[in-house]
């Protein structure tokens, strides 16, 4: 499991995102998904030698701007345009890099299966956190083959399910300090 945190300013990127989060950082849709997240993209990533930083980032960004816990049109957009403002200041990525995150980010729920490895990681990292809302991906719906192994599928659908609280969240509020850990 990935326990570390990568080379990037987590504290402050989490601090600037919850500065304009509308919704209850403890939402469906907030911090504790954004951990899953973020953990299984490290882990599939790492796996499968892609960039780690990037998976790291949209995590963070992917839904950090929706307006609601329901359907909200144009949130992947919303959250890739603030990644873009924070760019050389927070997130130092190529141009190549980040266009990698932006369109990941704005086609997150498109229901896309090609595109760049990492890419297909970030998406495959946000579905496999689907259970939380009473979705289980199917294996055909996901893009890498690491993401569609049955043993990944039942870890993240465990995790998603029970809405666990893995060791990212635990370290991101702990940092941060005024937010609440729900379990």
């Amino acid at each position: 499991m990935v326990e570390e945190f990568i080379e990037l300013n987590l504290e402050a990127i989490l601090h600037r995102i919850l500065k304009g989060y509308p919704l209850d950082p403890n939402g469906v849709h907030g911090m504790s998904h954004w951990a899953r997240v973020y953990e299984t993209g490290q882990r599939l990533a790492a796996g499968l030698n892609e960039d780690l930083e990037v998976a790291a980032l949209f995590a963070l960004f992917h839904d950090s701007r929706r307006v609601n816990e329901r359907i909200d049109y144009g949130h992947g957009q919303r959250g890739a345009d603030f990644a873009a403002t924070l760019r050389g200041s927070l997130i130092h990525l190529s141009d190549d890099r980040f266009e990698r995150l932006y369109f990941a980010c704005v086609h997150h729920t498109d229901g896309m299966t090609e595109a760049d490895p990492i890419i297909q990681i970030c998406w495959d990292s946000d579905r496999l956190d689907l259970a939380r809302v009473g979705v289980f991906p199917s294996p055909w719906l996901l893009c890498t083959e690491a993401a569609k192994k049955p043993e990944m599928m039942e870890w993240a659908n465990r995790r998603a399910l029970q809405r666990e609280c893995v060791p990212a969240y635990h370290q991101w509020a702990e940092k941060l300090g005024e937010f609440k850990i729900s379990e």
